[in-house]
């Protein structure tokens, strides 16, 4: 009898544990963002893991198609713009829920070229002569018409006078890591980029910086989707912690919200 009992209490423990709810590691969310913060977020969402037990699936590219992709139905929890044009986008298609939104994160707009260039520093300002700094060469960044990097690049050449006469000299990317890879291997001249992008290619070296007056301000605004899971509100929270902001500011990043603990 009591190794009959013994017997029922294995069932019921094994039983038991076949229904108790799945625990946090198996638990997971999806994050779209722009392709410029992926060091950055890969790092984060480590932390965040490790603290959380939660795999957090990040999808990157610009933040354009991120937007439209979100818009037409992706399982996205979370989405992080490089711009706030896109984000209002996506609030505006009823992909994002707007109430969770939040600026996070600054950046800057530098003006790069190949590690081994002749060209070295210049002072950009008005009457910047980009198209003759190009000489033959190409210019890369993002498409001007969409990605957040070039609609940056252009408002600050058309501000400093510049855009006119380089515009056809550009080699527009699908997203700002493809206009730094052409840069990095030599295929194009010179590039404009974030300065977090540079920084984390030793195959470019950044010869200027645009004046921040010169475009808008650069502004990654975040926010969850419409269909999100639960956790990514704790996601949300975690993005606008003293841990996560040691990483993006050591990305070179700037932090536009005060930090939680």
């Amino acid at each position: 009898m009591v190794r009959l009992a013994a017997v029922f209490v294995t069932i019921a423990i094994l039983c038991g544990s076949s229904s108790s709810p799945a625990p946090a590691k198996d638990k997971n969310i999806t994050v779209f963002a722009a392709a410029s913060m992926k060091n950055a977020l890969d790092d984060v969402d480590a932390a965040y893991a490790a603290k959380t037990g939660i795999k957090v699936i990040a999808s990157y590219a610009a933040s354009s198609v991120l937007a439209k992709q979100i818009e037409q139905g992706a399982p996205a929890d979370v989405f992080i713009s490089a711009d706030t044009d896109w984000m209002d986008y996506a609030i505006d298609k009823k992909a994002v829920n707007a109430a969770t939104r939040v600026n996070l994160l600054g950046n800057s707009l530098v003006l790069i070229a190949p590690k081994d260039s002749g060209i070295n520093q210049v002072t950009i300002g008005p009457g910047f002569d980009l198209a003759k700094l190009a000489g033959s060469g190409r210019i890369a960044t993002g498409d001007v018409s969409a990605v957040p990097v070039g609609k940056y690049a252009r408002a600050a050449l058309e501000k400093l006078g510049a855009w006119q006469a380089a515009e056809s000299k550009f080699a527009m990317a699908e997203s700002v890591r493809a206009a730094l890879t052409l840069v990095a291997r030599g295929e194009a001249a010179l590039g404009i980029v974030y300065a977090t992008d540079a920084r984390i290619e030793p195959g470019v070296k950044v010869i200027g910086t645009f004046p921040a007056d010169s475009h808008p301000p650069i502004i990654y605004p975040v926010a969850a989707t419409t269909t999100a899971k639960p956790e990514a509100l704790s996601y949300l929270s975690f993005l606008r912690s003293s841990a996560a902001k040691a990483i993006f500011e050591r990305f070179g990043f700037s932090f536009l919200v005060s930090p939680t603990t």
